[in-house]
């Protein structure tokens, strides 16, 4: 590079870096311009990931690292403007964000959250969330957006009932398969760019099958056919989907159209996500949902088997009483409790490795 990265900027990176993104897989790379200009090059997975196949999800990735630099620019003292370059492509968008010194600026309550915030894909306390915690979280999200609570056992069984479904749906589709094999790191509690495979809160034994059956789609589909899908959709879907405090939908006030509405739901998100982990709780993303709903609703084909599609316009429907069920639009589902840590997570590629020079 040939702008020496000044050290206020790399606490900047090193904590904006933390971002949640799907699948671990920091969508973005930076480039400094100026000591006052940063250059987010972001791109969406529509290329090779079934769960992105419109760009939704990555944008709200991007909105969240935005709303990440944001938070951490504050203990600089610094305010973060941000700006999408409006003749960049959807697929890869960039953002032009500068830094500029402003005394009205404190430090965000939330810096302390940014590299605690993770996911738990295990079983949590089914302790309620209080009115203060509720409160909390709702006032994290700004006006633009509202909560939903799916909350009591029989609603919350619905909802694991949902999940459990949605994965049978994509734990026998050639496409995500491709996408699990890609982004799962073998016999590793962390990982640098994937997600560990001792995070994805399955036992032994069933981890040892699916590493196995993860081998080819032959194997996977003869582990299928052979076995079923119940063990890992009842450990990693229906069991935590009811051993929760509860489920939430963050919807959007007005009908998310643009990818700028979905960066600002990602910020929306990322606020979200931070102020939970304050207040000592966990979250583990549930958009399976959400985002095959799209795809049946707008008459997308997301797989080749076309077994599944039947089935997906039942999830569809299945979906549409829980979730969309008022005149607001979903964007983002979860589920959300206190607990120990989990012992695994994802973790981040250093500042070093995401960094590059000026691009044409």
């Amino acid at each position: 590079m040939s702008t020496p990265i000044p050290d206020s900027l790399y606490r900047i990176l090193d904590l904006a870096r933390w971002a949640p993104s799907g699948d671990n897989t920091q969508c973005w790379r930076f480039e400094l311009a100026a000591p006052e200009h940063l250059v987010v090059h972001a791109y969406d997975t529509r290329a090779d990931t079934v769960y992105d196949l419109d760009g939704h999800p990555s944008q709200i990735s991007m909105g969240a690292l935005l709303e990440t630099i944001a938070i951490a620019a504050s203990a600089q003292g610094l305010r973060a403007d941000c700006a999408r370059r409006a003749d960049s492509p959807l697929e890869a968008p960039v953002f032009d964000v500068r830094f500029v010194a402003d005394p009205a600026i404190t430090p965000s309550p939330l810096l302390d959250t940014i590299v605690k915030r993770t996911v738990q894909r295990r079983p949590m306390r089914t302790r309620p969330l209080t009115t203060a915690q509720k409160s909390a979280l709702e006032a994290a999200i700004g006006p633009g957006f509202a909560l939903s609570w799916i909350e009591g056992f029989g609603p919350k069984l619905k909802a694991a009932r949902l999940m459990f479904n949605n994965a049978r749906l994509r734990l026998t589709m050639p496409e995500a398969f491709e996408v699990h094999r890609r982004i799962i790191h073998w016999n590793a509690t962390r990982s640098p760019d994937k997600v560990p495979d001792q995070a994805l809160g399955v036992d032994k034994a069933t981890l040892k099958l699916m590493k196995w059956a993860m081998g080819s789609w032959k194997r996977m589909s003869m582990v299928n056919t052979l076995m079923g899908t119940w063990a890992p959709r009842l450990q990693m879907d229906l069991v935590p989907g009811i051993a929760c405090a509860a489920h939430f939908v963050l919807k959007a006030r007005r009908e998310p159209r643009t990818i700028d509405d979905y960066v600002e739901a990602g910020r929306a998100v990322q606020r979200f996500w931070l102020t939970l982990t304050q207040l000592g709780l966990f979250m583990q993303p549930e958009m399976t949902p959400l985002i095959f709903s799209k795809y049946v609703r707008e008459g997308r084909v997301f797989t080749s088997k076309t077994a599944l599609h039947a089935p997906a316009r039942r999830l569809q429907q299945e979906a549409a009483e829980l979730v969309f069920n008022d005149a607001l639009f979903p964007v983002y589902m979860g589920r959300v409790g206190a607990g120990p840590a989990p012992h695994a997570r994802s973790e981040r590629l250093p500042v070093e490795q995401l960094l590059v020079g000026p691009r044409s």
